[in-house]
């Protein structure tokens, strides 16, 4: 073993020492004095120890464990490729990106084209609709579960439509087969954001492998966590190799970084109307991003992927609970239900006051964060009713509303969610449950 190899040795265990001496220690919970957040990261000393690992080899882009995380992420989804990017909102970007593609003829998105979608939910899996000068058509969702509708779905269709970009609400899965056989139907694109749901199932088979893309975030309140981070995946091997050009830079060539001549041709070769031979490294086939993430988050998230059997469960466990402890309230609350055909892997608990029931969801929400219990409203609410819709509805353009979004407004006004992530302990479990009880019944 050489003296660097000692060296690294002797670093990596005292970084697993300063863990234990830093993070492992328990503060304790102390109820109406401790935070209950609606999320964090959970690690150990694997987490820091990949992170100062990678850092040693000062590699700091695309590296080994980039490669490393990518295969376990694909073979965990059951996919047959998956690309790591630097957030989930880039990879909800990427993955509208690649659809807008030459390579798919007469397939591609092109600006006017129409994309139907909900407005219940987080906004960047709307804006790269509209980002790219296509329509987003929304339609209303189901209370109890918060998805899409898909009896709405057909009244969405017309000659302009191309593809269905939806989220799975909290890690509850929308209607999949019913979305599936639409697509599938009318021969449209599905981008299935499973930044929520990473770990749920539909079915049997894991959410994110149903779509022709799927997409994943890593930022800290998620299923597992590198910071910033995220993915797009599929099957499809040329959706792979556009989003693969598209994340950098929109190149043609596929050499990881470091890397020349993998295709023994760089010299060699007819591009377009470029000189022959003219060096493949800087041949660009679409208009692209550089959206890499770096190899150290790529360490993070090798250590966490393992993890995340285990944090599923975990997460499904304080679920359970929580409903089970909320159920006598259900003439007050509606609260939440799984799709049927579905196991999530719940990113939050959501709650909507009944109408009528003399209890707000403001005074809820007040109660719980006085008594240092963190809520949520869900995400944007009705997303056309915020400021980066003024414009367009002022104009009457760019979006459409297929009936009444009246339950996307219900959420709006009356919904609100705390977390179930796997740090949770029993005793917060408790509090939260002890806490909305009280303030319902009061």
């Amino acid at each position: 073993m050489s003296d660097a190899d000692m060296l690294r040795r002797e670093i990596l265990e005292k970084v697993s020492e300063y863990h234990r001496a830093t993070f492992a220690r328990d503060h304790g919970f102390v109820p109406g004095r401790s935070r209950v957040s609606y999320a964090g990261r959970v690690f150990d000393e694997k987490e820091l120890v990949n992170l100062v690992d990678s850092s040693l080899d000062f590699w700091l882009t695309y590296g080994r464990y980039s490669a490393r995380f990518e295969e376990g992420l694909a073979s965990f989804l059951g996919v047959e490729t998956a690309l790591l990017v630097n957030s989930g909102s880039s990879a909800n970007l990427l993955a509208f990106a690649t659809l807008t593609s030459e390579r798919l003829g007469e397939r591609r998105v092109r600006a006017g084209d129409e994309v139907i979608t909900v407005a219940a939910g987080f906004p960047t899996t709307v804006a790269p609709i509209v980002q790219f000068g296509a329509v987003p058509v929304f339609v209303d969702v189901r209370l109890e579960t918060a998805n899409v509708d898909v009896s709405a779905l057909e009244a969405a269709l017309s000659p302009r439509t191309k593809a269905v970009m939806l989220a799975h609400t909290l890690g509850n899965p929308f209607e999949v087969r019913a979305v599936r056989d639409f697509c599938d139907g009318h021969d449209l694109w599905l981008v299935e954001d499973n930044c929520d749901a990473l770990g749920s199932r539909y079915e049997g088979r894991l959410t994110g492998s149903f779509g022709d893309l799927g997409t994943s975030s890593f930022y800290p309140p998620h299923h597992m966590t590198m910071g910033e981070g995220g993915a797009v995946y599929t099957s499809d091997e040329t959706l792979a190799k556009i989003a693969l050009s598209m994340r950098d830079w929109g190149r043609d060539c596929w050499c990881p970084s470091g890397r020349d001549n993998s295709c023994g041709k760089r010299f060699e070769q007819q591009h377009g109307t470029l000189p022959f031979g003219y060096d493949h490294k800087y041949v660009y086939s679409e208009f692209g991003f550089n959206l890499k993430a770096t190899d150290m988050q790529a360490a993070i998230g090798c250590a966490q992927l393992e993890k995340l059997p285990g944090f599923t469960e975990a997460r499904k466990r304080n679920w359970a609970y929580l409903r089970d402890a909320l159920a006598p309230l259900g003439d007050t609350l509606v609260l939440p239900e799984p799709t049927p055909g579905s196991d999530p892997s719940w990113f939050g608990f959501l709650m909507t006051v009944r109408e009528g029931s003399g209890v707000t969801r403001d005074a809820l929400v007040r109660a719980l964060e006085d008594a240092k219990v963190q809520t949520r409203a869900l995400f944007a609410g009705n997303l056309t009713r915020h400021p980066c819709f003024d414009g367009m509805r002022e104009r009457g353009e760019g979006y459409r509303v297929v009936g009444e979004l009246t339950n996307t407004d219900r959420i709006m006004r009356d919904s609100l969610w705390v977390g179930v992530y796997p740090g949770m302990t029993q005793e917060m479990l408790d509090y939260m449950a002890s806490t909305i009880t009280t303030t319902v019944s009061a």
